[in-house]
């Protein structure tokens, strides 16, 4: 499959994966979003990660599949203070994205 580019025009690299988790539990207020940006960033995986009205942390993770399955792993299990009950994930097309945030 040849590399394509999608979004703002980045070419998306055929080994780069996305997934979409959402994880539920006591998952907000305790440091959650930024222990994942911190292993985001030294992975080198671009995307993003929020809290949810609901209570829920919602996280992007766009890489390379070894470090985006290591996020994905991460987020099953959280921080030390984190309880998670429940982390759904989807697969998704690569946008290109280049950097990793905090919403």
């Amino acid at each position: 499959m040849p590399s394509t580019s999608m979004g703002f025009n980045r070419p998306v690299a055929e080994d780069r994966i996305r997934r979409r988790v959402v994880v539920r539990g006591r998952v907000q207020g305790v440091f959650f979003r930024d222990s994942v940006r911190q292993r985001a960033q030294s992975h080198g995986v671009a995307g993003w990660v929020t809290n949810r009205p609901d209570g829920a942390v919602e996280a992007v993770f766009e890489g390379k599949p070894d470090d985006v399955e290591r996020l994905v792993e991460f987020a099953r299990r959280g921080p030390r203070q984190a309880e998670v009950e429940t982390a759904e994930v989807r697969e998704e097309e690569p946008e290109g994205l280049g950097a990793f945030e905090v919403r």
